[in-house]
């Protein structure tokens, strides 16, 4: 039985330090993410220009920062540079997508893809600088029971991915299935499960994207 009078469990606690923004400039601040924002892309075509010292690596501490489940921070960040570890990436990714495109995918799903212009072809995996292949981290041996595990990495993810586009990177967000592969190409322990393969690096000289347009606010907003 409980106790009601015992007191409550208590943790270590620090200030807040809040960021102090005056109320005048908050929207213009809001906007001036926005619009850089808008111009992020998926890129497929990479160039040989080497990505700064530095800038991964901060862009994976600010993915960090990152809420997540009980604060357990379920992710593992694994950056592939070494160009035979992406020629073998490359080939085991490949291997599943021609298996996606010729037998897995729905004759709906490959209409979506369509206009992308996307197959199972992936050079920009070997193409790219860098390769950042993201793990949620499951319990283990050495690890905590997570929570809300996809929530939590998606959630890491996003902030990776507009870290890297504020520095002028490019990025692709590749997701094949299945990803067990990545594992034994990474050499990472079974309680890690690969969720995301994002090649990081500048766009080739030309490149070109599809004409995409984003959904209007009035489509993606509902105020109560």
């Amino acid at each position: 039985m409980v106790d009601s009078t015992a007191p409550a469990a208590t943790y270590p606690t620090v200030p807040l330090r809040p960021m102090t923004v005056p109320t005048h400039e908050a929207e213009t601040r809001s906007r001036s993410f926005h619009d850089v924002m808008a111009l992020r892309r998926t890129v497929r075509d990479y160039s040989t220009r080497p990505v700064p010292d530095g800038v991964i690596d901060w862009a994976i501490r600010t993915a960090s920062t990152a809420p997540s489940g009980a604060h357990v921070q379920p992710w593992r960040f694994v950056v592939i540079t070494d160009p035979e570890r992406k020629r073998r990436l490359r080939e085991a990714a490949e291997a599943e997508e021609r298996e996606f495109y010729a037998h897995r995918a729905s004759e709906e799903w490959l209409a979506a893809l369509a206009p992308i212009g996307t197959d199972w072809q992936k050079p920009f995996l070997e193409d790219a600088p860098a390769v950042i292949v993201v793990f949620e981290v499951h319990k283990g041996p050495d690890s905590p029971r997570p929570y809300y595990t996809k929530e939590s990495v998606g959630i890491a993810v996003g902030f990776l991915l507009a870290s890297l586009h504020q520095a002028g990177l490019a990025t692709l967000t590749h997701t094949p299935s299945p990803m067990r592969f990545l594992n034994e190409v990474c050499e990472r322990p079974s309680e890690e499960r690969a969720a995301y393969v994002i090649p990081v690096g500048y766009p080739a000289d030309g490149t070109l994207v599809p004409d995409l347009h984003r959904k209007p606010l009035d489509d993606v907003l509902v105020r109560l």
